[in-house]
């Protein structure tokens, strides 16, 4: 298990200052509110590549934001495969879905190097039933999450095509909210993973990429995305084409 979250806080970093915060737990809370949110989160080294931030059956004692990065996050089935449930960005917590529960029910490994929050559970506990506003933003991405997961179920029922079409977007929409190119990215995640999430297999997943490339969809040279028809993509994933940008 990695150490990283436990060491102590780092001064030069808090929450006013955090470009995430309008995205994160201080969302709508008062400076105030936010300086008493920010005693209780601490701050570590990076996350290298590769390392775990938490395992399958260690005791669920912090909740966690991410600052910069990327994470994957997955369960282990019955024969140890590996079952990808989602991929966590600046701004996103993880181990909510461990809330009530004494130990985490799957894994959370960072994608590249990656800088983490940590929040004590039993002090967030406390602090939001003394702020309210800090309790409704909890609830509110409780309340994301479990849309998320109905998405993705939805999402399972549809052709492959769909499926990563709307992924793309889904990717596209929230590096928009983090005031990033919603066209130009790079993937965190390999084709595998991707797979793995979709519930595709590597060698579908590479063949659409190069089929939405063939077709005028997307650019792509390695992990590098660059989607050149938005409405083409809405169109394939069902969802409704939004107006282009002057």
């Amino acid at each position: 298990m990695s150490d990283a979250y436990r060491s102590p806080p780092r001064p030069q970093v808090n929450c006013q200052a955090c470009s995430l915060s309008r995205l994160c737990l201080p969302a709508s809370l008062s400076d105030g509110e936010v300086e008493e949110l920010d005693r209780i989160v601490r701050r570590s080294r990076p996350l290298q590549k590769g390392e775990y931030l938490f395992r399958a059956d260690e005791p669920m004692q912090h909740v966690f934001a991410v600052r910069s990065g990327a994470l994957k996050s997955y369960l282990l089935d019955a024969n140890g495969g590996e079952q990808v449930t989602g991929f966590v960005l600046p701004g996103e917590m993880l181990g909510l879905d461990a809330i009530g529960s004494p130990r985490f029910p799957g894994y959370a490994v960072a994608l590249e190097v990656s800088m983490v929050c940590s929040i004590g559970l039993e002090q967030l506990e406390d602090l939001s039933g003394r702020i309210p506003g800090l309790r409704h933003q909890l609830l509110h991405i409780l309340s994301q999450g479990i849309q998320g997961e109905y998405a993705h179920i939805r999402c399972s029922r549809e052709r492959a095509e769909q499926r990563l079409a709307g992924f793309l977007l889904g990717l596209s929409a929230r590096y928009q909210q983090r005031g990033l190119s919603q066209d130009r990215f790079t993937l965190p995640m390999s084709r595998g993973d991707i797979g793995n999430y979709l519930d595709l297999t590597m060698e579908t997943v590479s063949r659409l990429f190069t089929r939405f490339v063939q077709t005028g969809l997307i650019d792509c040279h390695g992990r590098e995305v660059r989607l050149l028809d938005r409405q083409g993509l809405c169109r394939m994933s069902g969802l409704e084409a939004q107006p282009e940008r002057p």
